[in-house]
């Protein structure tokens, strides 16, 4: 579902990839774990066509990046730290122009059913820009589900988010691998990555270190498989 092979990113003279090979096949869903600065919000763009690598290959549901662009972005939805919303549209105006945009036919029933997704249905005729941080941290997270993409793009979505929403966030990424969907999810919080994730990528130095899946990981051992890799690739 995902291929990149030897991405470099460039920023003038900063590297920030170096190389990046990774791969997902369908269903999986991938925890890209790594320190500040390490490149996983550069990486993630990339993969979102919202930067363009400076060499490299990457393909996303078979389509070519940044070629492809508008064919891989009616296949995604991404969760980032800018919520991508309408301040001044209400809730369920901003998911029907999302809905539209994505041609969802009879999208009013998927709004309603988005909205009580993520605890937002009492609110449905209110102003974004009324909303606090966390609340519009939820409305982007429907607005990424909205069109039930195939692949699913995560930069740290549990930023600003209180504990109710962070469970809310818990269930819908349990609800999306449930439907074999494809996830990748940048996070620090490494307790609530393996509890996700069937995978865990380490991203260090801009290239991914180390790869394990859960199954291979006795569970205490996450934190002890990062701090290696991390170390490792100084």
């Amino acid at each position: 579902m995902i291929e990149v092979k030897q991405l470099v990113k460039r920023f003038g003279l900063k590297t920030i990839l170096r190389g990046v090979d990774f791969s997902v096949e369908p269903g999986e869903f991938v925890a890209l774990l790594g320190p500040n600065g390490s490149g996983k919000t550069t990486f993630l763009r990339i993969l979102a066509s919202l930067s363009r690598p400076s060499m490299g290959s990457v393909k996303v549901a078979g389509y070519s990046l940044p070629n492809e662009s508008a064919q891989v972005r009616a296949k995604l939805g991404v969760v980032s730290h800018m919520p991508l919303l309408y301040p001044d549209l209400t809730a369920e105006e901003n998911l029907q122009f999302y809905a539209r945009m994505y041609g969802i036919p009879n999208y009013q029933a998927r709004i309603t059913e988005v909205l009580e997704m993520v605890g937002l249905e009492n609110r449905r005729k209110d102003l974004v820009r009324t909303f606090s941080r966390g609340m519009q941290q939820r409305l982007a997270i429907g607005r990424a589900v909205i069109h039930d993409p195939e692949v699913m793009l995560f930069d740290e979505p549990y930023t600003g988010l209180d504990q109710d929403a962070s469970e809310m966030l818990d269930d819908v990424l349990r609800t999306v691998a449930a439907k074999g969907r494809t996830v990748v999810m940048t996070s620090h919080d490494l307790a609530r990555a393996e509890d996700l994730a069937t995978r865990f990528d380490i991203l260090s130095r801009g290239v991914i270190a180390a790869s394990a899946r859960q199954k291979d990981l006795q569970k205490t051992n996450l934190l002890a498989f990062y701090k290696q890799s991390i170390n490792g690739n100084q």
